[in-house]
């Protein structure tokens, strides 16, 4: 595979594994009409590339007592090199922060923090505001979740 080609039976692969990971090689080589050691040489290929990144387990947060979803919007006057390196390696420090993206617009950073409730979401934005100076943090409550997790559009 050439690097940053992907046909279409590379798509129709990585929107299987999308699916279900848990799909066996001979199972995915059915689904996708090719053979086992073809559907192998693919997924190595995809690896290799950095296209297909590992497989994860998909939980259900509210069973696990995470009920709470927030989307943190971040200001700063700082924008130097420094200033940016410790504010992101201080951000991956806090596990409750799922999604992590620096945006264009009126903010800078946008966080999508997951955790129990109220009481420990401040527990982590003390956390955050402990060691960077911020202008400002705007925090937004999910009231539910409509769809999350979603596939990408292959």
């Amino acid at each position: 595979m050439k690097q940053g080609i992907v046909d279409h039976i590379d798509r129709q692969l990585l929107k299987e594994l999308q699916e279900n990971a848990d799909l066996s090689q001979r199972q995915l080589a059915d689904r996708i009409g090719i053979s086992q050691n073809a559907c192998w040489r693919r997924l190595q290929a995809l690896t290799a590339a950095g296209v297909l990144r590992g497989a994860t387990a998909r939980l259900d947060r509210q069973q696990l007592g995470l009920g709470l979803v927030v989307f943190v919007m971040l200001r700063t006057r700082h924008h130097s090199a420094d200033w940016i390196a410790q504010f992101r390696r201080h951000v991956l420090t806090i596990p409750e922060v799922v999604d992590f993206h620096r945006i264009g617009g009126d903010y800078d950073y946008q966080l999508k923090v997951v955790t129990e409730d109220m009481a420990s979401y401040d527990g982590v934005y003390q956390r955050l505001i402990e060691k960077v100076e911020l202008d400002s943090v705007t925090s937004y409550f999910a009231m539910e979740a409509i769809a999350e997790g979603r596939p990408l559009p292959l």
